[in-house]
């Protein structure tokens, strides 16, 4: 069987999802950093697998992926055994919601305070208020997620699964900012439970061991060698979070990009 390769960054909770169903699976997979990353020239084998320019891109012989989502599919009906997903088409439903709005609304809180603290779009009062927000927007999907976990083990029902491993990357790195669920709360109890699980201990601790590496990574920014994705959600986290002046100083200096040529 043709060798796996995953393109990601340990930070990057999208490439986390892949990491721990590929755990879970026992599949064996290599990982690669992309030439160029945060650049927005990559080149090479990743930038031929994605054209969004953006990890995770999985590579499987001939077959090239990008999209979490779209890699956690082939995944799954690639290697059955240990399925993620739940058993009924109304469960499977409900995970894929929870992972849409993951990936598309909580993902641009904490992509927002890497903005703020690693790249330092911000400072003083308008970082104070910010970082703000991003905490009571944090909390309110909290109480969401306590909603979906209801009084089962995982929130993917019975066993962890998609459900979980769809949410624990983004908590983590929200948990990294200082904003965690409520001490004693079911939801804080499944945190510790999923965090317990070989695979996301080892997707959490090589995001940690990576932000040595963010030290220095606001200069890189500054001198226009880092060209930050400003995509949909996060465009709208900056807007509706009171960063427009950070959107409009990025577009000046050229310092963030959009999708597409």
């Amino acid at each position: 069987m043709a060798g796996l390769i995953l393109y990601e960054h340990p930070l990057s909770p999208y490439a986390q999802k892949v990491k721990i169903a590929l755990r879970e699976k026992g599949v064996a997979f290599e990982t690669r950093l992309p030439e160029g990353i945060g650049t927005g020239a990559t080149g090479g084998g990743f930038a031929r697998a994605s054209l969004r320019g953006e990890v995770p891109a999985l590579v499987h012989g001939e077959t090239e992926i990008f999209d979490s989502t779209i890699i956690l599919e082939y995944i799954e009906e690639t290697w059955p055994q240990t399925p993620m997903l739940p058993e009924t088409p109304a469960e499977r439903a409900r995970v894929r919601m929870i992972e849409d709005v993951m990936d598309t609304q909580f993902e641009a809180i904490t992509w927002g305070l890497g903005e703020l603290n690693f790249f330092r779009r911000a400072e003083g009062t308008l970082k104070e208020a910010m970082e703000a927000a991003a905490r009571r927007q944090a909390e309110a999907f909290f109480g969401q997620l306590e909603t979906w976990l209801g009084g089962r083990e995982w929130l993917n029902g019975a066993r962890f699964g998609w459900g979980d491993l769809s949410v624990v990357p983004f908590l983590n790195g929200a948990a990294g900012f200082g904003i965690r669920p409520a001490e004693g709360s079911a939801l804080a109890a499944w945190m510790a439970r999923a965090n317990a699980r070989p695979s996301v201990d080892s997707a959490r601790r090589e995001a940690e061991a990576s932000i040595a590496a963010m030290a220095q990574v606001d200069q890189a920014v500054k001198a226009g060698l880092f060209k930050r994705q400003y995509r949909d959600h996060r465009l709208e986290w900056m807007l509706k979070s009171g960063g427009a002046d950070i959107v409009l100083a990025g577009i000046q200096a050229g310092n963030i990009r959009f999708t597409g040529p």
